[in-house]
């Protein structure tokens, strides 16, 4: 290629660069530059550092270094200031984003504090294996109580007192405890065994 093809093609880098600095209005490397504008105008990735640095050089655009890196945008001070107009309109578009913001974030709450309901709730299949070992609980329970009920060997309240009286009877001429004698004769009580009979009213 020769110098002044060179040059050209230089000098159509630089344009290209600072037309997209200048639209964009935002900081950009070299790096990605180029991989932004590589395809649609075929710029190759020393074209774009050359050209970045002489737009640089030449002040029209403006270069910060970050440890080894470059980054170029476009200068402030030689883009068109915004009318009166389109600086309200640009706040009205801000407050309208601001309140779509806010209305999204209560939408993301409420739909967070739904999913939680239902992670912490139970699902069918829960609920029907709960319902299956609760019906075993309680047919197992009633096949207790029916054969308590269906026994023939429980003692009433009233039995029981008269069985008392006679045993105190007997123990007012027994030289040992009652405890003993019980022991000797065979006599289980009711709190040897731990059982605790309802309060009637």
């Amino acid at each position: 290629m020769s110098k002044g093809r060179e040059a050209a093609a230089g000098g159509g880098a630089a344009a290209v660069l600072l037309r997209y600095l200048q639209e964009q209005n935002r900081p950009y490397s070299a790096q990605d530059a180029f991989g932004n504008l590589q395809r649609e105008h075929g710029l190759g990735k020393a074209a774009v550092v050359k050209a970045l640095e002489q737009l640089a050089q030449q002040g029209r655009v403006r270069e910060k270094v970050y440890g080894k890196q470059k980054i170029y945008f476009a200068d402030q001070e030689q883009l068109p200031a915004a009318s009166d107009a389109e600086l309200r309109g640009l706040d009205g578009e801000i407050a309208a984003r601001s309140a779509q913001l806010q209305a999204l974030q209560q939408s993301c709450r409420q739909m967070e504090a739904e999913l939680k309901d239902l992670n912490s709730s139970m699902t069918t299949p829960e609920i029907a294996s709960e319902i299956e070992a609760l019906t075993k609980d309680c047919a197992s329970c009633t096949e207790k109580l029916e054969r308590i009920k269906s026994a023939t060997n429980h003692v009433t309240p009233e039995e029981k007192e008269k069985a008392s009286e006679m045993l105190d009877a007997i123990l007012e001429g027994y030289p040992k405890s009652k405890k003993e004698f019980f022991e000797e004769v065979g006599i289980e009580t009711d709190e040897d065994h731990g059982v605790v009979l309802p309060v009637t009213t």
